[in-house]
C-alpha cells in the first residue's frame, strides 16, 4: 500500500470524506511519528523511551483541558475535542510503542495478540470514532481487521525484524515446526519454515475475515476503503503463500495491477 509506516492501513485516501481526512492525516502522523521515536534512527533505548514519555505529557495536557506545546500535539487537541475521541486509543499506541523498544520476543500467540490490541486496533477504534460507528460489534469487527493487518506485516517482515534484533512470531511456534532463531539470523527457507507461514498465513486470513462484515455496517465511502483494505491484506496472504513464505529472497507487495483485483474483488464483498 501507499505508504512505508503502517502500510497495510489507509491514509486519508480519496474515498474518505473530504471533512475527515485532515482528522485521519492527524491522527497518522501523530502514529508515525511515534513509531518513528521508538524504531528509526541511533538513539538509545533511554532516550526513545523519554521521548516518548514527552508524547504521553502532552496527552495529559490535552486531557487536563492545558494548550499543548507542540505543533502536532495542537492540532491532535483540535481533532480530539471536536470528535470527541478517546485519549486512552492514543495512549494504547504510546504503550506499543514503548514495548517495541524494551521487548524482543513474545511467548505465544495470545500474548501477540495483546500488543496488536494496543499497536494497531486503536487505529481503527479511532477511524469508527470519527464517523460515530461505535457500536460493540463494529468495534470487534475493526479489532480483527487491524490485528490481522498487524500480523501480516509482521509475517511479511520477519527478516527486516531480525535487523531490528525482534522475533514477532510467537515463540511457542517456532519448536512446533522445528525453526530456530538461527534460521532466521541465516536467512535459511526450509519446508518447515513454509509449514510455519503456512500456519500463520491460515488464522491471519480466518482473523480477517472474521473482522471482515464490518464493511457492511460503514457508510458509503468508508465502506469501500474498507473493503480494499481487507482486501489488500487478504491478497498479501496469498503472495506470501506463493511464495512458500521464502520472505527472506521475496518480501510480498502490491503492485498496481493488484489494484484491479482488489477493486473487483471488494464489490463481492
Amino acid at each position: 500500500m501507499p505508504v512505508e509506516h503502517y502500510e497495510n492501513f489507509p491514509v486519508a485516501s480519496l474515498l474518505v470524506p473530504a471533512k475527515l481526512r485532515r482528522p485521519i492525516e492527524v491522527i497518522y502522523h501523530f502514529a508515525r511519528s511515534a513509531d518513528d521515536i521508538a524504531d528509526e534512527g541511533d538513539a538509545l533505548p533511554a532516550e526513545r523511551l523519554a521521548d516518548l514519555a514527552a508524547y504521553q505529557r502532552e496527552l495529559d495536557r490535552i486531557e487536563a483541558g492545558y494548550a499543548p506545546q507542540t505543533p502536532l500535539f495542537v492540532s491532535l487537541a483540535e481533532v480530539v475535542a471536536k470528535h470527541a475521541l478517546p485519549i486512552q486509543l492514543f495512549r494504547d499506541l504510546l504503550d506499543a510503542f514503548a514495548q517495541d523498544v524494551v521487548k524482543t520476543r513474545y511467548a505465544d500467540y495470545p500474548e501477540l495478540l495483546d500488543y496488536c490490541r494496543r499497536s494497531a486496533n486503536p487505529v481503527g477504534r479511532l477511524v469508527l470514532h470519527l464517523f460515530g460507528r461505535t457500536e460493540p460489534e463494529h468495534l470487534a469487527q475493526s479489532d480483527c481487521i487491524c490485528s490481522a493487518l498487524q500480523l501480516i506485516n509482521f509475517w511479511q517482515d520477519a527478516a527486516v525484524d531480525w535487523k531490528k534484533e525482534r522475533i514477532y512470531i510467537p515463540q511457542t511456534d517456532l519448536p512446533r515446526f522445528k525453526i530456530s532463531e538461527a534460521d532466521i539470523a541465516a536467512g535459511r527457507w526450509s519446508a518447515n519454515w513454509a509449514a510455519l507461514m503456512d500456519f500463520e498465513i491460515d488464522r491471519t486470513r480466518a482473523l480477517m475475515l472474521q473482522g471482515a462484515p464490518l464493511v457492511h455496517a460503514l457508510p458509503g465511502r468508508l465502506g469501500w476503503e474498507i473493503r480494499l483494505t481487507v482486501q489488500g491484506g487478504l491478497r498479501i496472504l496469498e503472495r506470501l503463500r506463493r511464495v512458500r513464505g521464502n520472505i527472506f529472497e521475496h518480501r510480498p507487495k502490491l503492485g498496481k495491477w493488484d489494484w484491479l483485483v482488489l477493486a473487483g474483488r471488494s464489490l463481492t464483498m
